[in-house]
């Protein structure tokens, strides 16, 4: 998930973006969406290939090829994730995290994530982060959530650089930063994230009245997973 970002939209308020695989898909994941959609994986998946259950999991959840069926998205990821299959342990994760074809579950959620991360997945590493940094599932603690955005984010996972982007902008569980921040969301800006992009210009704004009204937190100021209805940021 993607933390509290401070994106300038319309009316200069402050939203918050989707995790990534809510956000219009750039050309490389159009492309990818193809090759999955052309080639079922439906035969190896039957026959317990979790590499394939893991992408007939995503087709259900993302709606390629079949019909968007959260509840057979979390069949197959969890086909694959008792299998070890790390990627469909996250994933498996984020539908517990968050409710979809499946009660949410937040102590399921962390369960999975910790599993993928025993085997180095930076996604997990960076939801794990994001359930420090919201108190989901464990005591909220900044400090935690920033080194496991940072353990992700080291291994170049987009949404967690953006993550740590936040915090030292924010300076939660760090020392504001504006210079680690800018650092931060250029990386996860270079591949094309396109909040953390638009959070560049907000920290290139003039620093004043202008720029501390952009940064501070809002209603429109929220942190939300996938699809779900955003909640509002309380300070």
């Amino acid at each position: 998930m993607k933390n509290i970002a401070p994106v300038l939209v319309l009316a200069l308020c402050l939203v918050s973006p989707a995790f990534a695989q809510n956000a219009a898909a750039p050309a490389s994941a159009n492309q990818e969406q193809l090759a999955v959609t052309s080639c079922d994986p439906r035969a190896a998946a039957e026959r317990g290939d979790a590499a394939a259950q893991h992408k007939l999991g995503e087709m259900y959840q993302k709606g390629w090829g079949v019909r968007r069926d959260y509840a057979q998205a979390v069949v197959w990821f969890g086909k694959a994730a008792e299998q070890g299959y790390a990627g469909a342990q996250t994933s498996l994760g984020m539908m517990y995290l968050k409710g979809d074809g499946v009660a949410r579950d937040d102590t399921q959620a962390l369960a999975w994530f910790r599993k993928a991360i025993d085997q180095g997945d930076a996604r997990a590493q960076s939801e794990l982060g994001w359930m420090y940094d919201n108190g989901r599932g464990v005591p909220q603690d900044y400090a935690q959530a920033v080194a496991w955005y940072r353990k992700a984010a080291d291994q170049g996972n987009a949404e967690a650089q953006f993550n740590v982007g936040t915090m030292y902008a924010g300076g939660k569980g760090v020392e504001r930063d504006d210079a680690q921040a800018v650092a931060w969301f250029r990386e996860a800006a270079d591949q094309g994230d396109g909040d953390a992009q638009a959070n560049l210009g907000v920290m290139y704004a003039p620093v004043g009245a202008f720029r501390e009204t952009l940064l501070r937190p809002s209603p429109c100021f929220a942190k939300r997973p996938i699809r779900e209805t955003p909640t509002p940021k309380t300070t």
